[in-house]
């Protein structure tokens, strides 16, 4: 199934009660519950709604999978499931941004690993270890790995993933999306050269965050 509609599909059952609801009011005549209903129908096509993006591409080039500000740059050494050491890039999405992810690299889906977990603020750093998340390894075309981990936030309840593994994806490419808050992370070869800054603001599929070696 192609995610690439002007709202993803898993805003339309939101959105339509939202409409719905705000009809009935309306109908009935509490015509305040209807304009608070109907500014909620405002944000939930906001917030689901899934822009065309496009950037200009290089083949070591690595793009934002996520829209939001970039709330941490740090190398890390890792023993979890992405064993190793790596570039980390932490991008904190509030409820205002576009929650649709795309993929930073283009290369094969060696594996997908969910946690479930807490729902802490996206914005504390213990939010990477304890909230729930979900890893995806993307396996690049010369054997590298980057590492793409969609963590729930406060208000976030589920985790949406629409690749698999083995699957092969883009640089670009839709995989998923988070509900309502949250925070990706983005784990590059510690060999990485990073452009963005501390407090960037990033969009998914559009904003360079650095190139491989």
């Amino acid at each position: 199934m192609k995610h690439n509609g002007i709202i993803a599909y898993e805003g339309f059952p939101f959105i339509i009660f939202s409409l719905v609801l705000t009809v009935l009011a309306a109908f009935v005549g509490v015509i305040w519950l209807a304009a608070v209903l109907a500014a909620m129908s405002v944000f939930m096509i906001c917030f689901f709604r899934n822009p065309e993006r496009h950037f200009q591409d290089d083949d070591k080039l690595v793009i934002c999978p996520a829209d939001g500000k970039i709330i941490k740059i740090e190398e890390v050494d890792v023993q979890d499931s992405i064993a190793g050491r790596f570039k980390k890039i932490s991008i904190f999405m509030n409820v205002f941004n576009v929650h649709v992810n795309r993929a930073p690299y283009e290369g094969t889906i060696e594996k997908i690993h969910y946690h479930e977990g807490k729902f802490l603020s996206a914005n504390l750093d213990k939010a990477s270890e304890e909230n729930e998340r979900n890893e995806i390894m993307i396996r690049t075309n010369d054997g590298r790995a980057i590492w793409v981990v969609q963590i729930a936030g406060l208000i976030a309840r589920r985790i949406v993933c629409w690749t698999r593994e083995e699957a092969i994806i883009k640089k670009g490419e839709r995989f998923g999306l988070i509900r309502f808050g949250s925070r990706v992370e983005v784990f590059l070869p510690s060999d990485s050269r990073i452009v963005v800054k501390l407090n960037d603001k990033v969009r998914a599929g559009q904003t360079t965050l650095g190139f491989l070696s």
